[in-house]
């Protein structure tokens, strides 16, 4: 293999065969391809886009990289949900249980947050003593023994997608579509559930910023599982405004215990059971979505989600307590209230702003070996088309001090945008993308963001 001639070829705009793809990130994986090389391998590509075979190949080569989870011994449908990333988007510690509840085995590796999103390992490390680094042999036993496991991937799953995406970090290629889906689906499969459903959100608080780019993005990955083998499905989902009400992670702990005790009715709640219901239609586990949410707000409303998470609190070395008692997590020493400042309806939310916001107080971090504080965070109780009136409490902020609360309270007021008429919001789910109804092949050929994806 001459890795110059493959990168020549690709800048001209070149198919590389797949047997080319695959002794190229083989070579690189193994360091017989220095960094310079791929570098401009991954520039030409961007610039210049990937086939759909070309995807596919980039994917396999990746998922050839490493270890595969094995997880033909278990005895249940297993499934495994990702999100693309966004702000108050804390469904896995929900929907994780209420699937376990009706009869799936969860999968879920995680990942930590960076930029404005946060990352469900970092919520869940809020719970005193909770383990997410766990061996091969302790995930598959406790998936049997409880349904469900929340858990940081291991070293040596998909060594080649780890390598390449801090290559991408640092040349400006991270944003194209392609290398973004090839990353995300490369773990999913990697992870070896049957069933993927995938949670591409869109708008100010999401990555992908318009509807195209999100729907090709859906595409792509739908494509990519569906060809592995797996049953694989995409909801296109709303994050023009924080999801759940609470931006943090100790303060997301409690917001999931709170819904699964049946205490919220929410956009959150509404996801997580939707989620929830195309989960059991992918497993097989219900005919169609529509009776598979309508089983998983049974599960709720029995409490049977609920005992769920408390089983994978303690399965993994957490404080089971904290699920009866919430006032075991931290808790963060200064908190204020937010007020609204006129008499209006909620019209518009800079959901990255919120999340910045939230990641300003302590609870998010830059790069991944920041340190972040559990206890701090935020909340905001409205929602596009809510009215106040002014000096109502509207959110709260979780702060390690005063001048860090106002800080955030003014930065949250800034992202608000308000109206004198009623408005509404966008609808919580735009679309689904599934292989029945067919996947746009010129998706592959595909454009650029700007922004960083949440692609663990």
């Amino acid at each position: 293999m001459q890795v110059v001639e493959l990168i020549a070829a690709k800048r001209d705009g070149h198919a590389i065969a797949s047997g080319d793809l695959h002794q190229l990130i083989a070579a690189y994986s193994a360091k017989e391809v220095p960094d310079y090389q791929m570098a401009a391998f991954l520039m030409a590509g961007y610039l210049r886009g990937f086939s759909h075979d070309e995807t596919v190949a980039l994917t396999d080569a990746m998922v050839a990289s490493g270890d595969r989870l094995d997880l033909s011994g278990l005895s249940g449908p297993t499934v495994d949900k990702h999100s693309t990333g966004g702000v108050g988007d804390s469904t896995t510690l929900v929907v994780a249980p209420l699937a376990a509840a009706l009869g799936m085995q969860t999968v879920k590796l995680s990942g930590r947050g960076l930029g404005f999103t946060g990352g469900t390992l970092d919520k869940l490390e809020a719970i005193p003593g909770m383990r997410t680094q766990l061996t091969e042999k302790e995930l598959l036993a406790q998936v049997e023994r409880i349904g469900l496991v929340v858990c940081a991937q291991t070293a040596d799953l998909v060594p080649a997608d780890k390598a390449i995406y801090a290559l991408r970090d640092v040349t400006a290629t991270v944003g194209n579509t392609a290398l973004i889906a090839s990353s995300i689906m490369s773990k999913k499969i990697a992870g070896g559930a049957h069933a993927i459903l995938l949670d591409v959100k869109v708008g100010s608080g999401a990555f992908m910023k318009t509807a195209d780019s999100a729907r090709e993005l859906a595409n792509i990955c739908v494509a990519l599982g569906t060809s592995a083998g797996r049953a694989t499905r995409a909801l296109i989902t709303d994050m023009d405004q924080p999801l759940a009400d609470t931006v943090g992670n100790a303060i997301d702990v409690q917001e999931a215990i709170e819904v699964l005790k049946g205490e919220h009715q929410s956009r959150f709640v509404d996801l997580c059971l939707t989620l929830v219901g195309h989960l059991a239609a992918l497993s097989g586990v219900a005919p169609d979505a529509r009776t598979g949410r309508q089983q998983a707000g049974q599960a709720l409303r029995s409490g049977a989600g609920l005992d769920r998470f408390r089983l994978l609190v303690e399965a993994q070395g957490g404080d089971p307590h904290v699920v009866d008692d919430t006032s075991l997590l931290p808790a963060a020493p200064t908190i204020i209230d937010v007020h609204a400042p006129q008499d209006a309806w909620l019209a518009t939310v800079d959901a990255e702003a919120i999340g910045r916001a939230s990641g300003a107080l302590g609870a998010g971090r830059q790069k991944l070996d920041d340190v972040i504080d559990p206890a701090v965070g935020l909340s905001l109780h409205v929602k596009i088309g809510d009215q106040s009136h002014a000096g109502d409490t509207i959110g709260r902020i979780f702060a390690r001090d005063g001048q860090d609360a106002r800080n955030a309270e003014l930065a949250v007021l800034q992202a608000l945008g308000w109206s004198p008429l009623p408005v509404s919001a966008r609808p919580l789910v735009h679309e689904i993308v599934d292989p029945a109804q067919g996947l746009d092949e010129v998706s592959f050929n595909n454009s650029n963001e700007t922004g960083r994806i949440h692609e663990n």
